[in-house]
């Protein structure tokens, strides 16, 4: 028994080791003087050089608009189909077949599909380009599938008997929607939304065939950069994402915490 115990410690010790090193390394190469793999010193030029660097903060702003746009708008149509689908049971297999095939289909398919579809809808509007529009449609089709699957989750384990039970009382179906369900969908739909976000925030082959001049997100930024050669630059920017996450996600613990401690007092 102590001898499989301290096996599972090892196989923990060193999926720990191959999840979290490669981070530990870039946070740590982040401060080096020199441009290379070898250790030169403690710097924070390539900081500055990042803030400087706007190829990088273009490309960063445009990712993040791209994927707040998008989460919200997949969030919006996610919550609706799956709302459709607990009206309907009827069309249950359809409308989860419709909202299945962009988590089936292989991204490469999937972004020659939308490029062909944006070539055909600039033909009829040509003032449209390929660009922020072009993007933000692609990753919102990507992301209400998720948001879906998300929000139905949640949806089928809500006892039915609050909703009828509220109606019985004289409660409208709005009032029923904002007072009762959509409370209790609000951590599907944060869920779904942040999934969302990650999702277009970190997309490469979608935006790849989406995008046109002028709007390149951040991720196609570091792929032709790294295509050029390795510059710290990355290194800095990654410490700096990663940072950011960390202090969310403390956040977050922080809050639930509080309110955890404050029910049991």
């Amino acid at each position: 028994m102590l001898k499989n115990s301290k096996i599972l410690t090892g196989i923990f010790c060193f999926g720990f080791l191959f999840l979290y090193l490669p981070i530990f390394i870039t946070f740590l190469y982040s401060f080096n003087s020199l441009s290379t793999m070898s250790w030169g010193g403690w710097s924070l030029k390539w900081y500055k050089a990042l803030f400087q660097n706007s190829l990088l903060m273009r490309g960063c702003i445009v990712s993040i608009k791209i994927a707040a746009l998008s989460a919200t708008l997949a969030t919006i149509l996610g919550t609706l189909c799956a709302s459709q689908w607990i009206k309907n049971k009827h069309t249950h297999h359809q409308l989860v077949w419709i909202a299945s095939l962009p988590l089936v289909i292989p991204e490469i398919v999937m972004g020659l599909a939308l490029l062909l579809f944006w070539v055909a809808v600039m033909k009829i509007f040509p003032q449209l380009t390929r660009g922020f529009w072009s993007i933000f449609v692609a990753h919102a089709t990507l992301g209400t599938a998720y948001v879906t699957a998300v929000v139905r989750s949640r949806i089928v384990s809500i006892d039915p008997a609050l909703s009828e039970a509220a109606m019985d009382l004289g409660a409208r179906p709005y009032k029923v929607f904002l007072r009762i369900k959509l409370p209790l969908l609000m951590p599907a739909l944060a869920s779904g939304w942040l999934l969302a976000f990650i999702l277009s925030f970190d997309d490469v082959v979608l935006a790849s065939f989406t995008s046109g001049p002028g709007y390149t997100t951040l991720p196609l930024v570091i792929f032709s950069y790294l295509k050029i050669g390795y510059t710290p630059q990355i290194n800095a920017l990654g410490s700096l994402i990663i940072l950011t996450i960390s202090l969310l996600m403390a956040g977050i613990w922080y809050i639930i915490y509080r309110k955890g401690s404050r029910f049991e007092a």
